[in-house]
Formats: C-alpha cells, structure tokens, sequence
C-alpha cells in the first residue's frame, strides 16, 4: 500500500548499515523526499545538524545500534535541545524489546518501526507524521 506524499521534506537518514540505507532511502524517495542525507552515526547527525550551512530536515530517521554515538543517546540530545526538539524522529531499528520502544517514546521518539522493514507500516509511520507534525508545528526558521 503506497500512501501518496503529503509533500516534498528534507530527510536525515542517521542509519550506519549501507544495505538498510538504501532500502530506507528508496522508500523515502518515493514518499516525496526531496532531499536524503545520510550520516552513519549519532555524533556525524549532531555534526551535519549543528553546521549552519546544512539545511535543517523535516525529519529525521534513526537507527538506535550504531557505532560511535547510538541512537538513544542521540534521541536524548536532541529532544533536549532547545534548537532540534521539534524535528519529528522515527525510530526504525532491529531491536522489539519492550525496554527498547518504550525507552525511544520516552525520550520523545515520534514513532518507531522495526526492521527488518515492512514497507507499509514504515509508510504509515511517515504519514502520520506527515499528517501531524510537518504540517502543523511551528517550522523553524531554515539555515
């Protein structure tokens, strides 16, 4: 079931494993992304998002085991940052435990999927997002 883009959005895939990029990306692509970046880890995303010359996303899709900085400590650190709470995060990882999903919503997590990824709850995801958070948050000012 491919649910129609609600509009073109800037996406920061935080995602180190290149075969699951990819087929995020795709998916992306065709839900209207009009711009993908992809960084591989939590402190290369804290980089690209706090550098003025990047252009801030709409969304960000996270990956929780990665090297370096994983994903909750980088959920922590954005949603407690004045500048970056307000941007929608997706949780898509391996990991249903129970500890897992209720830790990423309790830090803010916007919505959370499982890999290996069925496309269509991957969609709905993204749409409902798209539905609430994209077009009715105060948008913050692009750099």
């Amino acid at each position: 079931m491919m649910i129609a883009p609600a509009r073109p959005h800037d996406v920061l895939l935080v995602e180190d494993d290149p075969a699951d990029a990819m087929l995020i990306g795709d998916a992306l692509a065709e839900r209207g992304a009009r711009n993908l970046t992809q960084v591989e880890d939590g402190l290369a995303a804290l980089e690209y998002l706090r550098d003025p010359a990047n252009r801030r996303p709409d969304l960000i899709v996270l990956d929780l085991n990665m090297p370096r900085m994983n994903g909750h400590e980088l959920l922590a650190i954005l949603k407690s940052d004045e500048e970056l709470r307000a941007i929608p995060v997706v949780v898509l990882t391996t990991s249903a435990a129970p500890d897992d999903v209720t830790g990423a919503y309790r830090q803010h997590a916007n919505a959370y999927v499982t890999k290996p990824v069925n496309l269509d709850d991957f969609e709905r995801a993204v749409h409902s997002i798209d539905a609430f958070y994209l077009d009715t948050v105060t948008k913050l000012p692009r750099r």
